[in-house]
């Protein structure tokens, strides 16, 4: 597992769900200036010096459930609010598009290339506002670029294990016929071949002196073409590869539905009893990382209105009752302060990790001491 791998996948997954978003302001017809405001106080958000700067250390790869939890704060990070049902719907087609791209990238390296067309995409967003702007580009500089073949390679496998258990059926993917029924992607046997590489079909033997003996041609079962030029990499360029970009620039609907084979899989995968021994390490860094994230407060209803991801409210309340349980994510709830509500709330969370018989200290403590780091930010 790639200790590098946390900050690619919270950009390239923060960018889907920016996309998103653009898409469902649009649809429903929210007024520019409440629209702007959300995008623009989400990507601020996003790229908060404080937040990247711990997202960018290099540590494991952590659950789904504190991830989701992560981009649950961050969609709530202005005016706009967010049903649970759209909240899941809105995690399932970020998770199921970066799944995809991950899996047709020519190369492993090609992950920065579909990085950064999320990024190029979220600055058109913010273009007219040069503060945020600053902030994406400042993000830019943070890359490893000088990270090897071998790193990528593992980042690459880090993330495709991270999503191996996702088969989220999505509309706009079977419409393409680049999912299948049961929500698995379909790999491509055709197209140009990646940066560097030959078209597959050629034996050559060479002697021990190095001269070319005999050439064997064989069928490779597709339909390739030569590589194409290699994109760019710098802040500003032609990245070449689609993958990253918005899908949803042109209108047209998106479902998301619940495949027969990750229903029944569901049934099967029962949530381990046994407790997680990095649960402590997962709530620290949901400290570290929330502790940044300031949301904006509910409670005016002249500016702050809700976003439906479905085609009416009756739908996403039927997506909710039908649900799985075991597919729910189960959100953890942190509030970075200091009142009793949020303590007692943080020693039920350490209370449920911690292992029985376990003479660490008492769970209050923990959560005073989880309460102190983020107050510390």
């Amino acid at each position: 597992m790639s200790s590098r791998t946390l900050p690619l996948l919270f950009i390239n997954l923060g960018g889907e769900m920016l996309y998103i978003l653009d898409q469902r302001l649009r649809a429903q017809n929210i007024p520019a200036d409440k629209a702007k405001k959300v995008m623009n106080d989400i990507i601020t958000t996003m790229f908060n010096k404080k937040f990247l700067e711990e997202l960018f250390k290099p540590q494991e790869l952590y659950s789904k459930k504190a991830l989701r939890t992560v981009f649950d704060r961050l969609a709530h990070a202005s005016i706009m609010r967010l049903n649970q049902a759209s909240m899941d719907k809105l995690y399932d087609l970020m998770t199921m598009a970066f799944k995809y791209q991950v899996l047709l990238c020519p190369r492993p390296k090609d992950i920065l290339l579909v990085s950064f067309n999320h990024m190029d995409a979220i600055k058109d967003f913010v273009k007219d506002t040069p503060s945020i702007l600053s902030q994406v580009d400042e993000t830019y500089r943070q890359f490893f670029f000088n990270t090897n073949i071998g790193e990528f390679q593992l980042i690459r496998q880090t993330l495709l294990i991270f999503f191996q258990d996702m088969h989220i059926r999505v509309s706009i993917f079977l419409k393409d016929k680049v999912q299948n029924s049961n929500g698995r992607f379909v790999l491509p046997t055709s197209g140009p071949v990646p940066h560097g590489t030959q078209v597959p079909g050629l034996i050559r033997i060479f002697s021990c002196t190095g001269e070319e003996i005999t050439r064997l041609k064989f069928n490779n079962g597709g339909n390739y073409t030569t590589a194409l030029r290699e994109g760019s990499f710098d802040i500003f360029g032609d990245r070449v590869t689609k993958l990253g970009t918005n899908m949803y620039s042109v209108s047209r609907p998106v479902e998301t539905h619940m495949s027969g084979t990750s229903k029944n899989s569901a049934q099967h995968t029962k949530v381990s009893a046994a407790p997680n021994p990095l649960a402590k390490e997962e709530l620290n860094l949901l400290a570290r990382l929330m502790g940044g994230l300031e949301v904006q407060k509910p409670g005016n209803t002249d500016t702050d209105f809700r976003i439906n991801l479905f085609a009416t409210d009756e739908e996403e309340e039927e997506a909710l009752i039908s649900r799985p349980d075991e597919l729910s994510y189960g959100v953890i709830n942190i509030q970075a302060t200091k009142d009793q509500q949020a303590n007692a709330e943080l020693a039920k969370i350490m209370g449920e990790f911690t292992e029985s018989g376990d003479q660490s200290p008492s769970v209050s403590n923990k959560g005073d001491d989880l309460l102190a780091m983020m107050d510390g930010l």
